[in-house]
């Protein structure tokens, strides 16, 4: 018990890392606001599929070690990703008995808010200026939930992550 536990755990921070690492690949300058949010798609499935063990907290740790990751204000995307994650999570029964699309739409909305929130942080403590491209990879994200989902439930299965 306790083995498959450690074996679960360390599979889903092992997505996490692969997220992370997908979130900082560099991208083409013009396509660089199609970049989608890999570190929130992995987040909403472990919230969705195992909101026991996935929660606030841990969208917390994300969100810091993307900002540190990406060298910005410290606890902007962490103030972004637990204010998302709570929301689904509070909502995780009523996501789950939506279909693929649904969700797909709805996290979609989540991430573009998730964007606006993440500039406003950043607007309290810097000079930036908003950019409307990059509400682009919300498009992007809609269209990877249904791939990431069921890519991600096949390895949940396959290893057994309770």
């Amino acid at each position: 018990m306790a083995n498959s536990t450690v074996r679960g755990h360390t599979l889903i921070w092992l997505s996490f890392i692969v997220a992370l690492i997908l979130q900082a690949a560099p991208w083409p300058g013009e396509l660089a606001s199609f970049r989608p949010s890999w570190v929130l798609l992995v987040a909403f499935y472990w919230v969705l599929a195992l909101p026991h063990r996935v929660n606030v907290g841990t969208a917390l740790v994300l969100g810091l070690l993307w900002d540190l990751m990406l060298g910005s204000t410290l606890g902007v995307r962490g103030l972004m990703m637990s204010v998302l994650i709570y929301i689904v999570a509070l909502n995780f029964q009523l996501l789950r008995n939506m279909s693929l699309w649904q969700q797909a739409a709805l996290l979609s909305l989540l991430t573009l808010a998730g964007k606006v929130l993440e500039f406003w942080a950043e607007y309290l403590v810097s000079d930036v200026q908003f950019d409307p491209n990059i509400l682009w990879s919300g498009v992007l994200n809609f269209l990877l939930w249904p791939w990431l989902f069921l890519l991600l439930r096949r390895v949940r299965r396959q290893f057994s992550i309770k």
